[in-house]
């Protein structure tokens, strides 16, 4: 499924992002590979692959010289723009509240339910908090015949207020 495909980095959410970055997008759909194959080759979960793409993500040496092998890419040049000196600017995509129609869902999800999962979490855990940096997140697909459904699921450490 191999494709031509530029991206420009002068259009959200790219803009904010080193120039490599549109290099990445580029060579993935240029070998036609998902984020799966690429997570597959490198060792880490697919969602943790594609924040690292869109900057979100700090990748080691190690993941930067393999994202650079299964895309053809030159390591220096990977190294040289997202390297030890590059640290991510989580958070900073796009206006708020979201144009993207999947990104409004989910914004539109913490705004209908969030009240209703905090009382829950608070229930179960106590007062406390979900880590978003000790979290994992993944997105499967589940058969229905009403047509298919995307089931999105937070795993992550419940850190609890501290007193005192």
């Amino acid at each position: 499924m191999s494709q031509a495909a530029t991206v420009s980095s002068n259009n959200l959410p790219y803009a904010d992002l080193p120039p490599i970055v549109a290099a990445l997008f580029e060579a993935k759909a240029k070998k036609g590979l998902s984020f799966e194959a690429i997570s597959n080759a490198i060792g880490r979960d697919e969602v943790w692959v594609a924040a690292a793409f869109y900057g979100q993500a700090k990748m080691s040496p190690e993941e930067l010289e393999a994202i650079a092998n299964v895309l053809d890419i030159p390591t220096a040049s990977v190294q040289s723009e997202l390297g030890s000196h590059w640290w991510p600017n989580r958070g900073g995509l796009g206006p708020m509240p979201p144009t993207d129609p999947v990104l409004y869902r989910l914004y539109e999800s913490v705004l209908v339910y969030g009240h209703a999962i905090k009382a829950v979490v608070h229930e179960k855990f106590g007062d406390g908090i979900m880590s978003m940096i000790d979290c994992k997140v993944n997105v499967t697909r589940k058969p229905d015949p009403k047509g298919d459904r995307v089931v999105l699921t937070f795993d992550g450490k419940f850190l609890p207020y501290a007193k005192w």
